[in-house]
């Protein structure tokens, strides 16, 4: 259709007419992403047309048809300039009701006056259509993102979700109320600063996940067990669930040292543990649930991770204290998962790791179950550490990983599940695939990390005493005895290899194609000139000293 004849029939100001042309359009580009640039000037003047409409009173039919096409040319960054102005944004924000009462009709209140089921329906539609295009806009326009941020727009969603009781809103206009203020606080770092500052906006957040897990508390930070025989979470109450842990994910990004804010944290962590021992429908959607509960619990303070096994009422083994360690597992399961799907391990992978990693750090009785599943007392040395099909070997061969961020989080984990000792990590891993951590923790002359571990001692197997002599500490594993290549040369064929295998490194080193490093006393690498003088220095004075 024209574009030219929708303008004309706008100018008229016929709804009827407006409604039924609009209509068609969209019925033709309801599937339409990319534009024609020839008609780009028409769009942009069709959008300021459309808030024309949408700017004076017309009928509901008429607005959530205006409100459909604005959101399929929103799908377009280059007509977006009308629509991104202080103006625009508010005439889509009133028209979301942000900031203002929940729709009528929703929320359990009664009616003001009776109204037609069929306009009820209709002036939801037109809320859930304005949210639709600020999502769109705010998604796609830097500038509707300032101006987002100046009129506080993410607070007006607040208090318009806290109107109409957190979870209680309509199904639509609750997801995406959340998923516009997920992009707001997102691609605002100032937004996500002032969110984190109101402790309200976190219990609003947690109230959602509340109602849509369907959580009961059995504790002061402990939800009731799952029943088995429940059903999966419904898909709708999965989706709103999703997108307030989107959105707590980037509220918590910043730091709070607020009391009350910590209290919500704890609260959160216990929602979490609920979440990951639940299922969905579907085994993806499940995954995908877990996967954003870790990503948030990755930026919950380390302090706050005892909620995940305190349970008083379920309590676990003796052996590790009475904690109950069930997510614990549920955690590891998850890992093991995305470590075999050989794919998207930044995303997909680091979080996990990490979390793992610093629950470990901070609590004992996480780091011995973990460790105790991870890295078993070694029997069979006979193979290097990263061939095999165990979760250390998978994690080895991930310490070598080309993605600097793989790499550095599986040999965190590693690193401290040993307590940051670099004598048992060589031991489980071998030095060549540890030498990347130590390095970068200037630690390749050994020793230990900062941090302070209990005093419970690792026991070696028969087995493993048996074969440590043999193990060749870089590979890690015992290796067959090879023929000795200079076992038949003479004193004189020995000393013109090595002094050929030095004018090799020196022309290389010349060339600047390689560059000799030794050990500094610290555990880290310096010039091989460097260290060599320093050794004779410390020989010199150890002569003057005996002297």
């Amino acid at each position: 259709m024209e574009l030219s004849v929708i303008l004309s029939q706008i100018e008229n100001e016929n709804d009827e007419e407006i409604e039924r042309i609009l209509h068609e359009y969209n019925t033709e580009n309801c599937r339409t992403f990319s534009f024609d640039k020839k008609e780009e000037d028409a769009r942009i003047r069709l959008c300021r047309a459309l808030l024309g409409v949408l700017g004076r009173v017309a009928p509901p039919r008429c607005q959530s048809t205006c409100l459909e096409t604005l959101r399929i040319l929103s799908r377009d960054k280059r007509v977006l300039g009308p629509v991104s102005t202080r103006e625009g944004i508010l005439t889509l924000a009133g028209l979301a009701r942000v900031g203002r009462d929940a729709p009528r009709g929703t929320g359990g209140e009664e009616q003001e006056q009776e109204q037609d089921e069929e306009d009820e329906e209709e002036e939801e539609r037109v809320v859930v259509e304005a949210l639709k295009c600020l999502c769109n806009v705010v998604f796609n326009s830097t500038q509707a993102q300032q101006v987002g941020a100046e009129v506080q727009l993410a607070q007006g969603l607040c208090a318009s979700l806290q109107a109409a009781g957190a979870g209680a809103a309509p199904h639509e206009v609750g997801l995406f109320s959340l998923r516009l203020l997920f992009l707001l606080s997102a691609l605002r770092s100032d937004v996500r600063a002032l969110l984190r500052k109101e402790p309200r906006v976190l219990a609003l957040l947690t109230d959602v996940l509340e109602r849509a897990l369907d959580v009961h508390w059995a504790g002061p930070y402990e939800v009731a067990p799952p029943d088995p025989q429940a059903p999966p979470i419904p898909s709708q109450e999965n989706e709103r669930a999703m997108e307030a842990l989107k959105a707590l994910f980037n509220i918590t990004l910043s730091d709070s040292s607020d009391e009350d804010a910590e209290r919500q944290l704890r609260l959160l962590v216990a929602i979490m543990r609920h979440l990951l021992l639940l299922r969905t429908h579907t085994e993806e959607k499940t995954e995908e649930a877990h996967s954003h509960a870790i990503n948030l619990l990755s930026n919950i303070p380390s302090s706050c991770l005892d909620v995940l096994i305190d349970v008083p009422t379920q309590p676990g083994p003796e052996e590790y204290g009475g904690k109950n360690l069930a997510v614990i597992q549920v955690l590891l399961d998850f890992m093991e998962k995305r470590v075999d799907r050989g794919s998207n391990y930044k995303e997909g992978l680091t979080p996990v790791l990490s979390l793992l990693a610093e629950s470990s750090r901070y609590h004992r009785e996480i780091r011995r179950y973990i460790k105790a599943r991870v890295l078993p007392p070694l029997k069979d040395v006979s193979s290097r550490p990263e061939i095999g099909t165990t979760i250390r070997n998978k994690l080895v061969r991930l310490m070598t990983h080309v993605d600097m961020g793989v790499k550095q989080s599986a040999a965190e984990f590693l690193f401290v599940l040993c307590k940051e000792s670099v004598d048992n990590l060589v031991k489980y891993t071998g030095y060549g695939s540890a030498a990347g951590l130590l390095l970068s923790r200037g630690l390749l002359a050994g020793g230990r990390g900062e941090t302070q571990y209990s005093d419970d001692e690792d026991s070696d197997t028969d087995e493993y005493k048996e074969a440590k002599p043999y193990i060749n500490p870089i590979t890690g594993h015992v290796e067959e005895p090879g023929a000795n290549p200079m076992e038949e040369m003479t004193e004189e064929q020995k000393e013109y290899e090595a002094q050929k295998l030095v004018n090799m490194i020196d022309q290389l080193s010349r060339q600047q194609l390689i560059k000799p490093m030794g050990v500094r006393k610290d555990g880290t690498l310096a010039p091989l000139e460097e260290t060599v003088r320093a050794l004779r220095c410390a020989d010199h004075s150890s002569d003057s000293d005996s002297d």
